[in-house]
């Protein structure tokens, strides 16, 4: 599997790159949006680690490009911390999923395995696997079959009631639709689940704070 590295910051280039040819993953680096345009357009990557913030072109700008030319391929989101609002719009352009700053190995990882990993998922192991039935889930809001997802979320919830994350990634699916006062709803079922669940603080805070809720309808109330 090869894994292109796009972000300017030496030391996040370096630590990416030891941690994930140490898994065993053939690795490439960029250092800019355009230096990460040349070599996608050359060359074939599994997945593709972008930094959202770079110096010469916007991150978002980069995904943009790189979905148009390719829309299958598969690209992960590098923020900094408190950047989960522009994490979101990333997915909502076809990012698969974000990472983080400051970030762990293990949490590289997870990532770039769980990513790499849902290609060969199928229905059959979502019917019996509660963490199939969430990997199967996100592929298909990553390629925005958001109808698709419900189904394996919702088997998710069966198979693990006491997971916040099928209630969390549900809101996010609703968000994408529209739904927002649902999706707020699926937010705090998350939290119901386990106060201490991130994702869903972050999502319930980003979303509460752009008031797409009308007071009077808002289930804080």
């Amino acid at each position: 599997m090869r894994v292109l590295i796009v972000d300017d910051e030496k030391n996040i280039r370096v630590t990416l790159q030891q941690c994930l040819v140490e898994a065993g993953y053939e690795t490439d680096v960029a250092v800019g949006g355009e230096h990460a345009l040349e070599k996608a357009e050359h060359q074939t990557y599994d997945l593709i680690l972008l930094d959202i913030k770079l110096p010469d072109l916007d991150g978002l700008e980069v995904l943009r490009r790189i979905k148009r030319r390719a829309p299958e391929q598969d690209v992960v989101m590098i923020t900094a911390y408190g950047s989960v609002e522009t994490a979101v719009q990333a997915m909502k352009v076809g990012a698969i999923d974000y990472l983080q700053k400051p970030f762990t190995p293990e949490e590289i990882r997870n990532v770039v395995s769980s990513v790499l990993g849902r290609r060969t998922i199928t229905a059959e192991d979502a019917d019996q696997s509660f963490r199939a039935s969430i990997e199967l889930a996100k592929a298909c809001i990553t390629r925005h079959r958001l109808d698709q997802a419900v189904p394996h979320l919702r088997r998710a919830m069966a198979l693990d009631p006491e997971s916040p994350e099928p209630f969390n990634l549900l809101g996010m699916v609703q968000e994408l639709e529209g739904e927002v006062v649902e999706a707020l709803k699926m937010y705090r079922a998350a939290l119901a689940v386990d106060p201490t669940y991130q994702p869903a603080q972050d999502n319930l805070s980003r979303a509460t704070n752009l008031n797409y809720v009308p007071p009077e309808t808002s289930p804080c109330t």
